[in-house]
């Protein structure tokens, strides 16, 4: 069973009752879900998953204390913690009384906060390229069960993804990193027989390239050990799973070497398509660094067009 649907079971068969009796009056300022960190809140979760931190729980997310008041808090945690400790057979984690909880009672602003800095999810355009997008991804990824008051689904799609120009940056950015690292300097480091170098290059190559392909679909890239199991679902470029997947495991024998190089091109022309396709380039060659300015030069704002390309990167 997957995490999110053992987490709702959860909350339909025990936290429903509960608040509906208890606390009734006040339900309608209430979200409840499931989001933030842990494989179960993308859905990544499997059987290895079950080891550590995979429980029934849920989040109940509530206003600042001027709309639910401290007292109701603590009545809420509370509530919470005398829930079941045991369904459908899986145990229930102590809470710590210190915080950092994944489920429980928390405060809105306070997720929000400490996913992206920000207490209501506004942010201004500069201040965009300094969050992890992992984060950004832990901010929306999830389920709400239910939301009365409105603010905590309001959030989340504000948050839901970033500006475009911000996105054209980072596009660029990795672009020209793409180029550099696998068109260039791989070859070259393979050419002097420096192995390591040339595998360090490849591994730069994959990174950009996993994070062009996540901001072509508009989609957040989530912590590093998810991307490729993430990658597979997305519905752009997904079939560029299995090349990656070559670059990165085989070795950089003179063989295997130029095997190499031909599917970084491959891999490459499939993103050039892909630019051209969605009118963010048109067709200049093979070489991706082009790419890279001529998505650059498709930024409105220029402040944001004039920063260093690799700014974003």
């Amino acid at each position: 069973m997957k995490g999110i649907e053992l987490c709702e079971r959860f909350y339909l068969e025990c936290g429903v009752p509960m608040l509906d009796e208890k606390f009734g009056d006040i339900k309608h300022l209430l979200a409840i879900g499931i989001a933030g960190s842990g494989s179960e809140c993308f859905g990544y979760d499997d059987e290895l998953s079950q080891d550590h931190d995979f429980e029934p729980g849920f989040c109940i997310f509530i206003p600042d204390e001027t709309v639910v008041d401290r007292k109701t808090e603590f009545a809420l945690e509370r509530a919470y913690s005398k829930l079941p400790k045991e369904f459908m057979g899986y145990r229930r984690s102590p809470l710590s009384p210190v915080g950092g909880n994944r489920h429980g009672v928390m405060r809105t602003a306070d997720f929000f906060k400490s996913k992206t800095g920000t207490a209501d999810g506004r942010i201004a355009p500069r201040e965009w390229f300094f969050l992890p997008e992992q984060s950004l991804a832990e901010a929306t990824n999830g389920k709400v069960f239910f939301d009365g008051f409105g603010e905590f689904t309001d959030i989340r799609e504000r948050l839901s993804y970033m500006p475009e120009d911000v996105r054209l940056k980072k596009l660029a950015g990795n672009l020209l990193t793409m180029g550099q690292a696998g068109q260039y300097n791989y070859g070259r480091c393979t050419l002097r027989g420096e192995c390591a170098a040339a595998q360090l290059a490849i591994s730069e190559f994959v990174k950009s390239t996993l994070n062009v392909i996540f901001l072509l679909n508009k989609r957040y890239i989530p912590y590093y050990k998810w991307s490729f199991h993430a990658l597979r679902e997305l519905p752009k470029l997904a079939q560029l799973y299995e090349p990656l997947e070559y670059i990165l495991s085989s070795g950089n024998c003179e063989s295997e070497a130029e095997r190499k190089k031909a599917t970084v091109e491959l891999v490459c022309e499939n993103i050039i398509d892909e630019l051209c396709a969605e009118g963010l380039a048109e067709n200049c060659g093979t070489a991706i660094e082009a790419y890279a300015y001529a998505v650059n030069n498709k930024i409105n704002n220029a402040e944001i067009r004039n920063l260093h390309i690799l700014y974003a990167v």
